[in-house]
């Protein structure tokens, strides 16, 4: 009688639960079924949802209802706190699987080379979003006592960090944010937060409703220059071309010809102003260093050779995400991402590496929306079973789903289950109901771990 096909996804944020969702819906899973494994270095599943979107944005948290509905099938089971390659590597899981999917995502920051990034009040977005976020392996404190603040880059990650930064804690406090995130920000000194942006208005990547959200609270005033509206040919053409360019340009437009408020903290959008220098003393930021840009006619920008030195104690860099390198597979260091063809990941001799997978921001970078990521499951999960069909996966030693519950075990490994997660969420909602809030994230790794097995 035939088994099941047993597939192993690493990373269990929306990338891989999108792709437990298409092989469930496969023919394959009729047929004689298939039986899939996440594997999750955080103790709660959902990535980038619960450690990368900020925790104002109930909105998008509401894609966790259709995963939950992925996840509560019998065909899936959930492995949190199992870090790839430290508890599992590449060869563990040939053992126990004929095919792994790889959607580890992307939490560092990409680099940004100028003079003054290593000072002290220089930070990486990334790592603030994961202190906000309340992520288990980060400080606890943050860092919050300058008046004015930088953020360098236009898009809704910048969004993101300008406006935590800019609004009060108490606004933030009817959110999940836990305790420390909220004595933090109330501590925060910040009046003006200046995001910088190399080209123009219709270059920006914001999207049209989180740059909305922006001028949505009673204590951001947000101000943007009448001098940086400016297109040329090309950015014309962007407008034209695409809806969401021309909404976030028109939105730009109406707030640098307004009248400015009285709200208590401004928020500066600047437009051709290029970062070439962050300046310090004594270690220590005190103000950035822009170089005005202007359009070259085709959407570009050049630099102009005119400087300014604006004022500033703290600079955070929101320039993109960086995959970490996964060992054993192969890796394109340019693009933080591992090389494939269709989801099928390719070796240097241009073969594919039998049975090996990715999908999402680890094999395309860290660009588009979260439902971007469905496009690219669909595409390495057909592409998978045609492997399958064609008898080209390996065939593991040990498929039977036990045997990799009796290999964590030996290891020592503390793992949380699907069964887990809903006492953690219940634990977290049960902190949050004394305070009318919706929950309380729990940040500690071992206080997750106890609630998950209470």
């Amino acid at each position: 009688m035939p088994r099941p096909l047993r597939v192993a996804i690493v990373g269990a944020g929306p990338a891989g639960i999108y792709a437990a969702d298409a092989l469930l819906k496969s023919e394959a899973a009729s047929e004689p079924g298939v039986s899939i494994d996440l594997f999750e270095r955080m103790p709660a599943p959902f990535g980038l949802i619960r450690y990368g979107v900020a925790p104002d944005h109930p909105r998008i948290k509401g894609i966790v209802k259709a995963l939950h509905q992925v996840l509560d099938k019998p065909q899936i089971r959930l492995f949190g706190n199992v870090d790839y390659p430290r508890d599992i590597d590449l060869d563990d899981l040939r053992a126990f699987y004929d095919a792994i999917v790889f959607s580890t995502g992307a939490t560092a920051d990409r680099a940004l080379d100028i003079p003054g990034i290593e000072l002290e009040g220089s930070y990486g977005a990334a790592d603030f979003v994961s202190w906000y976020d309340g992520h288990p392996d980060v400080p606890r404190t943050w860092p919050l006592e300058a008046e004015k603040v930088a953020v360098l880059g236009v898009g809704n990650v910048a969004l993101d960090v300008a406006r935590v930064l800019a609004k009060t804690a108490d606004e933030l406090l009817p959110t999940e944010i836990p305790a420390n995130v909220y004595e933090g920000l109330k501590a925060n000194k910040a009046l003006e937060v200046h995001v910088f942006g190399r080209r123009g208005p219709a270059q920006a990547k914001f999207s049209p409703m989180e740059l909305r959200e922006l001028d949505h609270s009673p204590s951001i005033e947000v101000i943007v220059n009448p001098e940086d509206i400016d297109y040329d040919e090309g950015s014309i053409a962007a407008r034209r071309s695409e809806k969401q360019t021309d909404m976030v340009a028109k939105t730009l437009e109406n707030w640098a010809i307004r009248d400015e408020g009285d709200r208590p903290h401004k928020l500066f959008l600047h437009f051709f102003e290029s970062p070439t220098e962050i300046l310090g003393e004594d270690g220590r930021v005190v103000g950035l260093r822009t170089e005005r840009t202007e359009l070259d006619g085709t959407g570009n920008v050049k630099g102009t050779g005119n400087f300014t030195d604006w004022d500033l104690g703290a600079v955070y860099r929101a320039v993109g995400y960086l995959s970490d390198e996964l060992p054993k597979l192969p890796w394109d260091i340019k693009s933080g991402t591992v090389p494939d063809e269709g989801g099928r990941v390719i070796q240097e001799n241009g073969e594919h590496l039998q049975s090996t997978y990715v999908t999402g921001w680890i094999r395309r970078g860290p660009v588009g929306l979260i439902g971007h990521t469905k496009g690219d499951a669909n595409e390495a999960v057909a592409n998978l079973l045609a492997d399958h069909a064609e008898g080209r996966l390996q065939t593991p030693v040990s498929p039977g789903p036990e045997s990799v519950e009796e290999f964590l075990g030996e290891r020592g490994i503390r793992y949380t289950t699907w069964d887990g997660w809903y006492k953690l969420d219940a634990a977290e909602k049960a902190l949050g109901e004394p305070h009318g809030r919706e929950r309380v994230k729990i940040v500690e790794r071992d206080e997750m771990l106890d609630a998950s097995e209470a």
